[in-house]
C-alpha cells in the first residue's frame, strides 16, 4: 500500500513478471527512470509531491544476489507496476489499467521490458521519467488521456479542425503520408469539417507551451498539467468526458494527497529504491476445529474445500503446513514440499474431521508461524490461510505480531459468526478476505479456498476454476449442466461431485465432447466418508463441451455440487482470466458498491462475453446481477473487458460474498487492442523539416483472436463488509449518472437529436420516472452546482425505459438562432419517483458550421453543416433514429417510437429507444448541431456574420456586371459581323 508521507510517495511496488527473462538493465534502467520521475513530479506539482521509497521486485527465476531481500508483503499480484512481456510482439505501449473513474485510483501500470531497455523509444514516448509521471498521474489521481487516437481533432468551424490536445497552444503541422518520405497538408471533409481519415498531427519540437503532461510530455517545453487557465473544453477527449471538463490539474489538486500536503521549500532527497526477491511459496492451513465447526457439517464441508486446494490449486514446488486450533493450537504437519500427488494426499489424510472445544484465533496464528520458522529463519513473506466460524474477543491481542511478522495472512470467516476482526488480520498484511455462509446451494467455502492462488504471476501453473455449482435435487431428479474446456486450459483437469446426504454417490454421467462417457466407477470416491468423488482427466483435457448429469439416488432431496479446475495448456499461450474486484472492502449505506470483473488474455481486454456477479450475504440469501461493458453506468469505457454495475440490494448488516461467472461463446466474444496508451508521437517538426518516427507496429486481426474461442470461469471476488442498513430501508437510492449522452443535429429540418442508455430506479436496476434536460454555451453551467439555473430544454413527449435500453429524444425549437462556429452543450439527469435526482450527465457538445455557398440551385442563402461532438471513447457512435433491441446474436426487435407537439407548437420532440445487449459490438457514430439560445451574443461569430453578408453582396455585384458586361460584348460582336446582303 502506497503511502504518503510529507510529501513523499513511499512504498511503491515495482514488480518483475517471471517470464521476463534476466537483464540487469531493466533493473538499472527502473533506477533511473524513478529517479528522473521524481525530479519531474515535484516541479509539475509545484514542488508538493516526489517519490521517496520504491521497491523492485524480483523474480524468482532470476539468480540470486546478495543485495536482494526477501519480499514481505509485497507481491506481483498486487504491484502498483509490472514489467511484463506484451501478449503479441507488437505492444510496447506503456499503459495504466483505470476502470473506477474521474478521481479514482487506477489498477496498476503495465511497462514492457523492450520500453524499459530500448533507448530508441525515447523518440516516441518521451523519456522514461516523464512517461512514469504521465502514468502515475493515471493510477494515483484517476485523470485521464488528453489525447484521443479515435477522434484525433475536433472542429471549430468551417473547415477549421485542431488536433486534440491540451492545451490548446501545441504547435504543429497537419500532414498526410502519401509514401514513405512523402506527405501533403491534410484536407477538411465537408460532411464532419473535420480532418480525413489517415491525417496526422506532428507537433513542433520546440515549443513554448508548457501544458501539458496528461497530453504530449515527451516535448521539453511540458513541465505542468492543464490548469483552468489553459485547459482546453472543445478537445474530443476522456478526460473531458469522464471528469466533466475539468482540467487534470482540478482533479489533482481536489484529491486527499493535496489536502493532506504542503509545497516544500527545499529539494527532496533522491528516491531510495530497495530490491526483493520472491521465494518458494510458503504456506500454513490454520484450520478451525472448535466446537461450533460441528454445526451445519461445517467440518466436513472443510476438509472437503481444503481437500480441493491442496490436490488441485496449490501449485507444485510449493511449501505446506497444517494447523489445528481450538481454545489451543496443534501442529498436524510441518512443512512438506508438494512435489508429487503422494505428498498432496498425505496432506489431505491429516486433515480434520472432528470438532470440539473453545475459539482462540491467536493461539493457532501463533502456532502457524511456529511451523514457518521451524524451516525459515523468519516469517516474511510466507502466507496462512485462517479458517474460522466463531467469535474471539482476544484476536486484537496479536496484531502487532502479525504486523511485525512480515507475512500475510488471509481469512476465511465461515457462517455468521465468526469473529468480526477476523478481516483486520487480511488488511494490515495485504491478505485476500472471503467469506461463506452455510448455505449449501452457493459453494461458497469451496469457492474461497479456490481463490488462494499464488500471486507470484506465474500464471502457467495457477489453477483456474472452470465451474462452480450447486443445487438442490429432489429424490431421483437430475441436476445437469455444462462446462466449456477451451484451447487455454486443459492440463491437470478436475472435475469433483460432493453431496451432502447420502453415504453413497449420485448417479454421475460425464460426456466430453467426443462422446467419451464417464461414470462412478471412473470417479474417486473418498473412503474417509466425505462425501466427494473426484475424476482426473489424464493428459490435456479434450476441448470444447462437457456435459455433465448428476442423479440423486437417495431418498430424500439434497444437495449436489461440481467444481471444476484446470491448468494452462501451454507455457506460451496465457490463458484467459477472470479477475473480480469491489471498489471498497467496507461500505456504509446509502452508498452504493460497485463490481468489477476484470477479463483479459495476455493483457488484452476480452469483449462479448456473459459476466454474471452473485452476491451472497450472511444469512445464505443471494442476489444475482449483470454485468456490463457499455460505457455506461458503472462502467467508464465501453469494450475494454471491464464489466461493471452498481450493487444496492443490501439486505442487512455483515459480510457480503462475491463470486462471478463468466461465459463466452466462439461467435460473440473477441479480443481488443487497449483503448487508453501512451500516445506514439509520428514525428516532429525540427526546424521546419518534418521528421517522421518509425510507423506504429501493430498486431493483425488473426494474430489477435488466433487463440480465443468459447470458454466457462469462475472467480471468487472475496468479500467485504457493509455497515449501518436499516431494518425498514426508505427508497434512498437515485438513478445513476448517464454517461454517455451524445447529440446529433439534422441539417435539413434543425431537429436535436441526443441520445444516452437510461439510468435505473435505484442506480442501474429498475426505471426512473422522469428526466430534466438542460443546455449552455458553457459546459460548466451543466454541473451539480448551477444544473438548476441552465436554461431546460422542453421534454414533452420524452418517457423513460428501463435501466439499460438506449434511448432517444428528437425535438424542434423555432425560438434558437444558429450562428457560424458557435458551441452549445446538453446534460441530462434522471429523478426517480422519490424525487431521488441522479448527477448531471456528460455535458455532449454541438457544433454549428455553415458554408458559405448553397447547396442546391434554388437556395441563395446558403446551407449550414451541424455537428455535434459527444465525447465517447471511439467517437464513432451512431444515432438511433429507429427503436431497436440489439440481442447477443444481433437481431433485432421493434420497440415503440412516441412523439409529441407542445402546447406552444415552438418544440416537436420524438423519442425512440433500444435495447442492447452485452454482446453487442455494433458501433454508434454522433454527429450533431449545436445551437445558441435566441439573445446569446458572440462578438466574434457575429463578426464572421457581418462579413459573410458582405462577401455575399458584393459576390452577386460582381456576377451581375459580369453578366451586363458578357451580354453587351455578345451584342457588339453580332453587330460587327452582320452580312452586308441580309443584315443579318
Amino acid at each position: 500500500m502506497v503511502k504518503l508521507n510529507n510529501g513523499g510517495f513511499e512504498d511503491i511496488v515495482i514488480a518483475i513478471n517471471p517470464a521476463v527473462a534476466e537483464d540487469n538493465k531493466i533493473v538499472n534502467n527502473i533506477k533511473d527512470m524513478i529517479k528522473e520521475a521524481s525530479a519531474y513530479l515535484f516541479s509539475a506539482t509545484e514542488q508538493r509531491f516526489y517519490f521517496k521509497s520504491v521497491k523492485v521486485v524480483i523474480p524468482l527465476t532470476w539468480a540470486a544476489k546478495p543485495e536482494y531481500d526477501r519480499v514481505t508483503i509485497e507481491s506481483y499480484d498486487k504491484a502498483d507496476v509490472i514489467v511484463a512481456k506484451p501478449y503479441l510482439k507488437y505492444g510496447d505501449d506503456p499503459y495504466t489499467l483505470q476502470y473506477g473513474g474521474c478521481g479514482k485510483q487506477g489498477r496498476y501500470i503495465h511497462f514492457t521490458p523492450n520500453f524499459l531497455t530500448n533507448d530508441s523509444l525515447h523518440a516516441v514516448y518521451g523519456s522514461r521519467g516523464r512517461v512514469f509521471v504521465h502514468e502515475w498521474a493515471h493510477l494515483r489521481w484517476g485523470v485521464f488521456d488528453e489525447y484521443n487516437n479515435d477522434a484525433p481533432f475536433y472542429t471549430t468551424g468551417i473547415k477549421q479542425a485542431e488536433a486534440t490536445r491540451c492545451s490548446a497552444g501545441v504547435t504543429g503541422q497537419y500532414i498526410f503520408p502519401i509514401s514513405p518520405g512523402k506527405t501533403r497538408k491534410c484536407k477538411v471533409e465537408s460532411r464532419t469539417q473535420l480532418y480525413e481519415a489517415g491525417c496526422q498531427f506532428i507537433p513542433d519540437k520546440t515549443q513554448t507551451a508548457q501544458a501539458s503532461i496528461m497530453y504530449m510530455q515527451s516535448l521539453s517545453s511540458v513541465t505542468q498539467f492543464c490548469n483552468e487557465s489553459n485547459h482546453n473544453m472543445k478537445a474530443t477527449n476522456m478526460q473531458n468526458k469522464l471528469c466533466n471538463y475539468r482540467s487534470t490539474w482540478e482533479v489533482i489538486t481536489n484529491s486527499s494527497d493535496f489536502d493532506n500536503s504542503a509545497p516544500i521549500t527545499v529539494p527532496p532527497p533522491d528516491p531510495t529504491i530497495s530490491l526483493l526477491q520472491a521465494q518458494d511459496r510458503v504456506l500454513c492451513l490454520v484450520l478451525d476445529v472448535s466446537g461450533s465447526m460441528a454445526s451445519s457439517n461445517r467440518i466436513t464441508r472443510l476438509k472437503q474445500a481444503a481437500e480441493i486446494f491442496l490436490l488441485q490449486i496449490i501449485e507444485a514446488g510449493s511449501w505446506v503446513g497444517i494447523v489445528t486450533f481450538n481454545h489451543v493450537a496443534q501442529i498436524e504437519s510441518d512443512l512438506r514440499l508438494i512435489s508429487n500427488d503422494s505428498v498432496r494426499q498425505t496432506l489431505t489424510a491429516l486433515l480434520p474431521t472432528t470438532a470440539n472445544g473453545g475459539t482462540t484465533i491467536c493461539a493457532g496464528v501463533r502456532t502457524g508461524f511456529q511451523v514457518i520458522l521451524k524451516k525459515y529463519p523468519n516469517t516474511k513473506g510466507c502466507e496462512i490461510v485462517l479458517l474460522t466460524d466463531g467469535e474471539d474477543g482476544g484476536i486484537s491481542y496479536c496484531f502487532d505480531e502479525v504486523r511485525n511478522s512480515g507475512s500475510i495472512i488471509h481469512t476465511i470467516a465461515l457462517g455468521p459468526n465468526a469473529a468480526k476482526d477476523l478481516e483486520t488480520l487480511a488488511n494490515m498484511t495485504g491478505g485476500l478476505k472471503f467469506s461463506a455462509t452455510d448455505s449449501l446451494d452457493s459453494n461458497g467455502l469451496i469457492d474461497a479456498f479456490s481463490g488462494i492462488s499464488s500471486e507470484s504471476g506465474n500464471i502457467s501453473q495457477r489453477s483456474i476454476q472452470l465451474e462452480s455449482k450447486s443445487h438442490s435435487v429432489g429424490s431421483g431428479r437430475w441436476f445437469d449442466g455444462t462446462v466449456t474446456i477451451d484451447k487455454t486450459v486443459g492440463n491437470d483437469t478436475f472435475f469433483v461431485v460432493t453431496w451432502n446426504t447420502s453415504i453413497y454417490p449420485p448417479g454421475i454421467l460425464l460426456i466430453d465432447p467426443k462422446g467419451k462417457k464417464y461414470t462412478h466407477n471412473n470417479f474417486v470416491i473418498d473412503n474417509t466418508n466425505v462425501r466427494t468423488a473426484r475424476l482426473n482427466i489424464s493428459g490435456t483435457a479434450e476441448v470444447g463441451d462437457w456435459e455433465y448429469s448428476f442423479q440423486n439416488t437417495h431418498s430424500t432431496e439434497q444437495i449436489i455440487s461440481i467444481t471444476v479446475t484446470s491448468r494452462p495448456a501451454s507455457v506460451s499461450v496465457p490463458p484467459v482470466l477472470v479477475k473480480p474486484y469491489m471498489n471498497q472492502d467496507t461500505n456504509k449505506y446509502p452508498n452504493a458498491m460497485v463490481i468489477y470483473a476484470e477479463i483479459s488474455q495476455g493483457f488484452l481486454p476480452v469483449i462479448g462475453a456473459n459476466v454474471t456477479a452473485i452476491v451472497e450475504d450472511e444469512k445464505g440469501k443471494t442476489e444475482e446481477l449483470e454485468l456490463y461493458d457499455y460505457g455506461s453506468g458503472a462502467d467508464i469505457l465501453m469494450y475494454d473487458g471491464i464489466y461493471s454495475r452498481y450493487f444496492t440490494s443490501f439486505t442487512q448488516n455483515g459480510r457480503y460474498n462475491l463470486k462471478v461467472r463468466v461465459q463466452g461463446k466462439d461467435k460473440n466474444v473477441r479480443l481488443v487492442r487497449r483503448q487508453s496508451q501512451a500516445l506514439y508521437i509520428p514525428g516532429f517538426v525540427e526546424n521546419g523539416v518534418i521528421k517522421m518516427n518509425s510507423p506504429r507496429p501493430e498486431a493483425t486481426e488473426d494474430e489477435i483472436q488466433a487463440n480465443l474461442g468459447s470458454f466457462s470461469r469462475v472467480a471468487s471476488g472475496g468479500s467485504f463488509v457493509v455497515s449501518g442498513v436499516p431494518s425498514n430501508p426508505t427508497d434512498v437510492f437515485p438513478p445513476c449518472q448517464i454517461t454517455d449522452l451524445e447529440v446529433e443535429l439534422a441539417a435539413d429540418d434543425d431537429e436535436f437529436l441526443l441520445s444516452w442508455t437510461a439510468p435505473g430506479n435505484d442506480y442501474d436496476v429498475g426505471q426512473a420516472e422522469r428526466y430534466e434536460i438542460k443546455m449552455s454555451e458553457n459546459p460548466l453551467e451543466l454541473r451539480d452546482a448551477s444544473f438548476d439555473s441552465a436554461t431546460s430544454v422542453n421534454t414533452t413527449g420524452l418517457t423513460v425505459e428501463v435501466a439499460g435500453v438506449k434511448q432517444s429524444f428528437q425535438y424542434k425549437s423555432e425560438n434558437l438562432t444558429k450562428e457560424n462556429g458557435s458551441s452549445i452543450y446538453f446534460a441530462i439527469r434522471a429523478i426517480d419517483g422519490s424525487n431521488n435526482a441522479g448527477k448531471p450527465s456528460n455535458a455532449a457538445r454541438a457544433v454549428v458550421v455553415f458554408s458559405t455557398l448553397p447547396a442546391t440551385p434554388t437556395s441563395s442563402t446558403g446551407t449550414s453543416t451541424l455537428l455535434s461532438t459527444a465525447i465517447s471513447p471511439n467517437n464513432t457512435t451512431t444515432a438511433h433514429t429507429t427503436s431497436s433491441a440489439i440481442s447477443p446474436n444481433n437481431t433485432t426487435t421493434a420497440h415503440t417510437t412516441s412523439s409529441a407537439i407542445s402546447p406552444n407548437n415552438t418544440t416537436t420532440a420524438h423519442t425512440t429507444s433500444s435495447a442492447i445487449s452485452p454482446n453487442n459490438t455494433t458501433t454508434a457514430h454522433t454527429t450533431s448541431s449545436n445551437v445558441k439560445p435566441t439573445g446569446a451574443n458572440d462578438p466574434e461569430i457575429s463578426v464572421i456574420n457581418d462579413t459573410t453578408k458582405i462577401v455575399i453582396i458584393v459576390c452577386a455585384s460582381v456576377i451581375i456586371i459580369c453578366v451586363i458586361v458578357s451580354i453587351t460584348i455578345c451584342v457588339v460582336h453580332k453587330r460587327r459581323n452582320r452580312s452586308p446582303q441580309t443584315g443579318m
